[in-house]
């Protein structure tokens, strides 16, 4: 990912903070799914590329099926999702596919580890991204790259992440927008 930071969304005043940056791609995370129209046209008029987060659109499944709907009504950049099935029709729709996982504990790792292997995402998110020693030991062991993001809250913390290996940072956190504007 070109840009180090990937501005998150969870409100349209945050949404059209994110539209007069300088970043050219979104992630939007918690929306109603009569939202989706209006802020993909938003996103378009203002050339910017969207993410979003289908597990967290509410009013439709998470599911394959939704994840169709969505790929081929809205045309996003990409999608995230915890779930292998979206994950594995994103990627068939051609549309970047990043699978988030939670760092919980060892087994919750181990269980990660095996579903990404199945699913092989075009990103992961980790989630917090706030372990620079984790996100260090997911980047050894699956080679894929990573998107940090979750209780990042300084500029310090995002450096971190960078130089632990994720390619960027996901965050709705606006004063972190603002440290590289790419």
């Amino acid at each position: 990912m070109e840009q180090k930071i990937l501005p998150a969304s969870t409100t349209m005043k945050e949404f059209e903070h994110f539209l007069k940056s300088p970043y050219k791609i979104g992630v939007f995370l918690d929306m109603h799914i009569a939202q989706l129209k209006n802020v993909n046209q938003m996103a378009k008029a203002c050339n910017k590329k969207m993410i979003y987060h289908v597990d967290m659109i509410h009013g439709i499944k998470s599911d394959d099926y939704a994840t169709e709907y969505i790929c081929q009504e809205y045309k996003p950049f990409g999608i995230i999702s915890t779930k292998s099935s979206v994950i594995l029709k994103a990627k068939q729709k051609g549309v970047v596919a990043i699978q988030r996982i939670f760092l919980i504990d060892s087994h919750a790792l181990e269980k990660s580890y095996k579903l990404i292997e199945k699913t092989r995402p075009d990103y992961i998110e980790v989630m917090p991204g706030a372990m620079p020693w984790m996100i260090e030991e997911v980047n050894q062991r699956l080679n894929t790259p990573i998107l940090a993001g979750g209780l990042i809250r300084t500029k310090e913390e995002v450096v971190n992440a960078l130089q632990a290996g994720a390619s960027a940072i996901t965050t709705s956190k606006i004063d972190l927008w603002e440290i590289f504007n790419d």
